[in-house]
């Protein structure tokens, strides 16, 4: 099975085990505080992929912290000009768009070895983890602009490394890998999530997320592969790599300020039993 066909498994799973769409979500009422200067971070420039598609600007947030090799096997691949040009080639409406494959029809892989998979990771308390709520004993928040699930930090105690599993929930934005029925053999081709899509977590390796841009991942055309794909990523750059003149700044909230502590507050109040770690808002501020 090729990595296009187990994201089809994954999404068939996924209308199986996901109940239907709910109504709107009701949106928090009352002012809301801007952010200050102090809201504020600065994601390290060799973490941050800009994605130029024919459908407008990308940006995407790499967290090396819940999968080192993933990231690193995308920095490497966008530095070697492999993604230049390669086309979305299976895009699924309520779901994911693919891309990332050399031959642009879900059947080919870069020159590099498979991954290990990374879908879970241990985390310690230093990890930069903030939580949001804590749902059947476990935690639920973000790390760095990924919306994460973990065990709770209690279970520490009895755990031979002193750490707890945490692992990617896929959110809209998120950023996935693509693999075979072999867990570990994901190798070039990735997807960004148009919604979410929980029962992918903890069987896709998620190591990132859209911080700008998820309106041009809706945009492209769908089709399961899409016929006579034309939408394509043209260029795609590390930010550390772009020309001082022509580098965009790129800010994003951070999750441990009082905005988005207050952001948690807001939604859970209007959300309540129904609140989901997808409702939070992780302004990014790009120019």
């Amino acid at each position: 099975m090729k990595p296009s066909a187990a994201i089809a498994l994954g999404l068939t799973l996924a209308v199986l085990a996901q109940p239907a769409l709910s109504a709107p979500r009701t949106k928090p009422t009352g002012a809301v505080t801007p952010p200050t200067e102090a809201d504020w971070r600065t994601p390290d420039p060799d973490t941050v992929m800009v994605i130029d598609t024919n459908k407008g600007r990308v940006i995407v947030e790499l967290i090396p912290e819940v999968a080192p090799g993933h990231v690193a096997r995308l920095r490497d691949l966008t530095r070697a000009g492999i993604y230049d040009g390669r086309t979305f080639f299976r895009v699924i409406d309520r779901f994911m768009a693919q891309t990332g494959d050399p031959k642009d029809s879900g059947e080919g892989n870069s020159d590099r070895p498979n991954l290990k998979a990374e879908f879970t990771f241990r985390r310690t308390q230093t990890t930069g983890f903030v939580p949001a709520a804590e749902p059947s004993g476990l935690q639920v928040g973000v790390l760095g602009s990924l919306p994460v699930f973990s065990q709770h930090w209690s279970w520490h105690e009895v755990t031979s490394d002193g750490k707890v599993s945490a692992w990617g929930t896929y959110c809209p934005g998120v950023v996935g890998m693509a693999r075979d029925d072999d867990n570990n053999s994901a190798n070039s081709q990735f997807f960004l999530m148009r919604q979410p899509y929980p029962s992918l977590d903890k069987r896709y390796t998620a190591f990132g997320r859209v911080i700008s841009g998820l309106e041009a991942i809706r945009a492209i055309k769908t089709g399961e592969p899409v016929a006579a794909p034309q939408d394509r990523m043209d260029k795609v750059r590390m930010l550390s790599d772009i020309p001082s003149a022509e580098r965009p700044t790129v800010r994003v909230i951070d999750p441990k300020g009082p905005w988005f502590a207050g952001e948690i507050r807001r939604q859970r109040e209007a959300r309540g039993a129904d609140f989901s770690v997808c409702d939070l808002s992780i302004p990014a501020d790009i120019r």
